[in-house]
């Protein structure tokens, strides 16, 4: 008997490592570093999955070069279900769909962000990764995202605006809602020196004034491949993948690998969290 659950505990999928990918603004590569991200996990291998939650303003599927028929839009309306909006990417990542233009969405509540994240545990496809496009800023429905993600990446470039945003975002996530798992990705830098500089500054306020420090995850250094893979509507490890841009982005997934895994749900609004319980 004692084999038999060993051997049924080992052929159950891991849990799916949940990754919520903010900013302080706007205009500092957040969706770039996600689906790049994303396919750099998926050539690794990975089953990978993008959640667009920038709901107002979603680009995902044009930075991966794909038609979506419907969107998370139509998932909230109760026209389709979740899993009959995800479309699969040229690069194999499945994607969920935001919507583009639209006010309504933009300003999603957090009961409406809750059902979403609810959704997930009905999906009866197995994933490792679930790495979810933030909105910028700290509006209702992104904090009520980023309490759901186990694990928190903050893109933040050296320009004044992006640091102070990115520190009010770390500042909110810290001492109102009491989390941790905090990430940051040094995104557009001139040198990986300059993103440590860059990292071990801020780390350093926030040891300070928050008496919680941050982690360091990666650097991306400026590359203009990136910028021309978005152009060709594709990521940069498919567009050049021998490029500084592609190289940092594996380094970015190789990092994100090595994290332990989350395993025990914190009791709250997280996704799959439905599922895991049922597992186990």
């Amino acid at each position: 008997m004692k084999h038999l659950l060993l051997k049924d505990r080992m052929s159950q999928p891991s849990r799916t490592q949940v990754i919520g990918i903010a900013s302080g603004k706007g205009g500092v590569g957040k969706t770039i570093v996600s689906v790049n991200l994303a396919v750099a996990l998926q050539l690794m291998g990975k089953r990978v999955m993008l959640l667009d939650a920038d709901l107002g303003m979603a680009n995902a599927q044009i930075a991966l070069g794909t038609r979506c028929t419907y969107n998370l839009s139509h998932f909230l309306s109760g026209e389709k279900t979740l899993e009959e909006i995800i479309v699969t990417t040229r690069a194999g990542v499945r994607l969920v769909p935001g919507a583009s233009g639209m006010q309504d969405m933009a300003a999603l509540s957090q009961l409406q962000a809750a059902s979403i994240v609810q959704a997930f545990s009905a999906l009866e496809e197995d994933i490792d990764y679930l790495i979810v496009d933030m909105a910028a800023g700290i509006s209702p429905s992104v904090l009520a995202f980023m309490t759901a993600c186990p694990r928190r990446y903050i893109v933040v470039r050296d320009d004044p605006s992006s640091i102070a945003d990115a520190y009010g975002t770390i500042k909110v996530l810290i001492q109102e809602l009491g989390l941790n798992e905090i990430y940051l990705v040094l995104n557009g830098m001139n040198s990986q020196k300059e993103g440590q500089v860059l990292f071990d500054r801020m780390n350093q306020v926030c040891a300070r004034f928050l008496n919680q420090s941050v982690n360091y995850l990666a650097t991306i250094e400026n590359d203009v491949n990136i910028l021309q893979s978005l152009k060709k509507y594709q990521s940069v490890l498919e567009f050049a993948p021998d490029s500084t841009g592609a190289r940092d982005f594996r380094r970015l997934a190789d990092a994100t690998e090595k994290l332990a895994p989350i395993e025990e749900a914190s009791g709250g609004l997280e996704f799959f969290v439905e599922r895991l319980v049922r597992r186990t």
